[in-house]
């Protein structure tokens, strides 16, 4: 949740945050993940009491989060950096007894205790998280495999032996990265950058050099290029209130044919980060407003969906093969629209 940037973006935190306050007060809808980044970018600019006030307010609102327990595992995370520990810990005691059933609050608090070397703690909160998410599956969502890295790299330090939730983390991470887990992971490299060794050092920084450019290419992209998604009941509000729109959405189900299309020849072309919004009439509405142009207008369309993307409101894709298919027939991606013809 923390947007760690590089340091030849030269990001005004301070001045970021801002803006994003500004923002989540005119997109209330969104305050919830607007104001999540702009904690972040209080927290990164050593204004952590400020970060703290942001968790506060949103815990606070009268809306109800999509992830409470998120905001919770953040603010612990943050009282702790700025030595409030005997809160901190409650609500990461909090957190844990709440089970949560997303994985992000889980690796939130799990990293809080092993930053502040509580290993034992550590590795029994990601354990935790897995089991409850994770279970028996050998190939858990993207989402839910930083649970079995960070209890890899905990383990590591530990010095405890491989299990089978640490051969799949290998097997998973070992797939799609040129540096094994276990490298990675072994505690004698973060020994070596303390050593007065100029080989060991100058070896351990080419490493770090490496992991870190895969790392900027990977969130080198603010936001997914994204594709605009009507749910059914949304188009047909749309078109009956403007039907000039109707050459651009014949039919919902050639509408949503066409985005996985798009998706598919965007990827195909070496596009990445993709993603799809999904639209509102009366958001849609209010954007064409604040543009001082007729919602009939097609030209809109693909600035709207831009504008969502940049709120924080995409979904990436493709889903995993076994997740909801982003269309919304409550199928699985791989027999919905992930099926290849």
């Amino acid at each position: 949740m923390r947007p760690d940037m590089p340091a030849e973006n030269a990001v005004d935190h301070t001045e970021e945050a801002a803006r994003l306050e500004r923002a989540a007060a005119l997109y209330p809808a969104d305050a919830e993940a607007l104001l999540l980044r702009a904690a972040a970018h209080r927290e990164l600019a050593g204004d952590r009491p400020a970060a703290t006030a942001l968790y506060d307010r949103l815990l606070a609102a009268p809306a109800e989060l999509d992830d409470p327990q998120l905001v919770r595992a953040l603010k612990a995370s943050n009282l702790w950096r700025y030595d409030h520990v005997a809160e901190a810990r409650a609500i990461i005691d909090g957190v844990r007894a709440a089970a949560p059933r997303t994985p992000e609050a889980w690796v939130v608090v799990a990293e809080a205790l092993e930053t502040h070397d509580e290993l034992v703690l550590a590795e029994e909160t990601f354990t935790d998280g897995a089991r409850l998410l994770i279970g028996d599956s050998q190939e858990p969502t993207s989402a839910t495999r930083p649970l079995l890295y960070g209890r890899h790299r905990v383990r590591r330090m530990l010095g405890a032996d491989h299990d089978a939730w640490d051969s799949l983390a290998d097997r998973l991470h070992d797939s799609a990265s040129a540096v094994r887990l276990d490298e990675l992971h072994d505690p004698k490299r973060v020994w070596s950058l303390g050593s007065s060794d100029p080989g060991e050092l100058s070896a351990e920084i080419a490493r770090l050099r490496a992991e870190l450019g895969a790392f900027r290419r990977e969130i080198s992209r603010p936001f997914p290029v994204a594709v605009l998604h009507w749910p059914e009941r949304e188009l047909e509000e749309l078109l009956a209130a403007y039907p000039g729109l109707s050459a651009e959405y014949p039919s919902h189900a050639e509408h949503v044919a066409a985005i996985e299309a798009s998706l598919r020849e965007l990827a195909a072309s070496g596009t990445p980060n993709l993603g799809i919004v999904s639209g509102t009439v009366p958001s849609y509405e209010a954007f064409a407003a604040s543009e001082a142009a007729s919602p009939e207008d097609a030209t809109l369309l693909p600035q709207y969906a831009t504008t969502l993307a940049a709120r924080g409101r995409a979904l990436p894709w493709p889903p995993e093969p076994t997740a909801a298919c982003w269309c919304g027939s409550g199928s699985q991606y791989h027999t919905c629209h992930g099926r290849r013809s």
